[in-house]
């Protein structure tokens, strides 16, 4: 197995450093032609660096393809408080570097800005087709692409993204709404956290919610959070409508879900977290995926009709319906959406890449 030596890493605390300051591990020598790794993690979110610390620090070789940046939408946390072990919290971005360094020091391959187009199997083994033309080729593949959040679909809107409307927590624009009314539209953790960290920099934090109530949707320390912060205000049973602005955001169109009426509001800002959809169209039909396009695994394969298992045995865990292939993270279909649920996810397909490589899966007759 490689390992990189401390020297050579460079590596230093990451406690109240920011992400500029970081020294990320060069990648620069190409993969030569040919190469067969053991393990191929498609995406490096908190559950593909989990699969790739566990399985690079276990002597698998291991690749990690990842199409933007390191941490999934975790990264763009500006603080997570419920992960174990951090009682004040841990910025999505720290958390990722240091998995990512992690795994970097284990021996694990990262390939950045590629995007993966296809994945089929053959001859035993499967081949990644990357946006840049090129192929990976690995005995195994676990996917965790993660999901992308959920457009609002409104056209007013959608135009002025980036120009006042944001997608995701705001990390790196938390600063620029210094002083000035912002909303969040959504109702989950990632809302909470994101009005909170917005509340230190804005006058005036707005959540709007479609629901009567956030506790379905969001952890107690966060409502009561929220509650008790000066200049964070909760909208319920309200939805975006519309906006306007030319160059930038100055207004939004809120609509009450209850009697249809509307009313303008002046904004600028808007932060959108009303969910997900998962990133799995690059897949093919041979990879069954529920309803909304998440992927099946274990069990679930089985008791889907429209799927397919070819092998002799019953899928393992989080093994979907093409042998050896796996799905971790928030991708998979009945998946918690919390990060040390990912990281779980992430740590647990390895041993199940073991038992598929060691050709130990369990018969079906001996699992009923």
């Amino acid at each position: 197995m490689r390992r990189r030596s401390l020297a050579s890493l460079q590596m230093r605390p990451l406690i109240g450093v920011t992400t500029s300051e970081v020294r990320t591990p060069e990648r620069a020598t190409p993969i030569p032609e040919g190469e067969v790794f053991d393990v191929a993690v498609v995406g490096a979110g908190p559950a593909g660096l989990a699969a790739a610390v566990y399985a690079s620090s276990e002597g698998l070789r291991t690749v990690v393809v990842e199409r933007e940046a390191i941490g999934g939408q975790a990264g763009t946390s500006s603080m997570i408080r419920n992960y174990p072990g951090f009682a004040q919290g841990v910025s999505g971005t720290r958390l990722a570097f240091e998995a990512y360094q992690q795994a970097w020091y284990f021996g694990a391959t990262f390939v950045f800005m590629r995007q993966v187009d296809g994945l089929s199997r053959r001859d035993g083994r499967c081949r990644l087709r990357l946006s840049d033309g090129g192929t990976l080729t690995s005995r195994t593949v676990v996917i965790t692409t993660g999901a992308a959040y959920r457009p609002l679909g409104i056209p007013a809107l959608e135009g002025l993204q980036g120009r006042g409307v944001f997608y995701g927590a705001g990390v790196s624009e938390a600063p620029a709404v210094r002083g000035q009314n912002v909303f969040i539209t959504g109702g989950g953790n990632s809302a909470g956290q994101a009005a909170l960290h917005l509340a230190k920099w804005a006058a005036r934090v707005t959540v709007l919610v479609r629901s009567p109530s956030l506790a379905d949707s969001m952890s107690d320390y966060l409502i009561r959070e929220i509650g008790a912060a000066p200049n964070v205000e909760v909208r319920y049973g309200v939805q975006v409508t519309g906006g306007t602005g030319t160059d930038y955001l100055t207004s939004l169109v809120l609509e009450d879900i209850k009697t249809q009426v509307r009313c303008t509001v002046p904004a600028d800002g808007l932060f959108v977290l009303i969910g997900s959809e998962p990133r799995t169209g690059w897949l093919g039909e041979d990879l069954a995926r529920d309803r909304l396009g998440f992927i099946l695994t274990g069990q679930d394969v089985l008791d889907d009709p429209a799927a397919s298992w070819p092998a002799g045995r019953r899928p393992l865990l989080l093994e979907t319906s093409l042998p050896g292939v796996f799905a971790a993270g928030d991708v998979r279909h009945g998946s918690v959406k919390r990060v040390a649920s990912a990281v779980g996810d992430g740590a647990i397909t390895i041993p199940l890449v073991h038992r598929y490589l060691e050709g130990l899966a369990v018969p079906e007759a001996a699992a009923r």
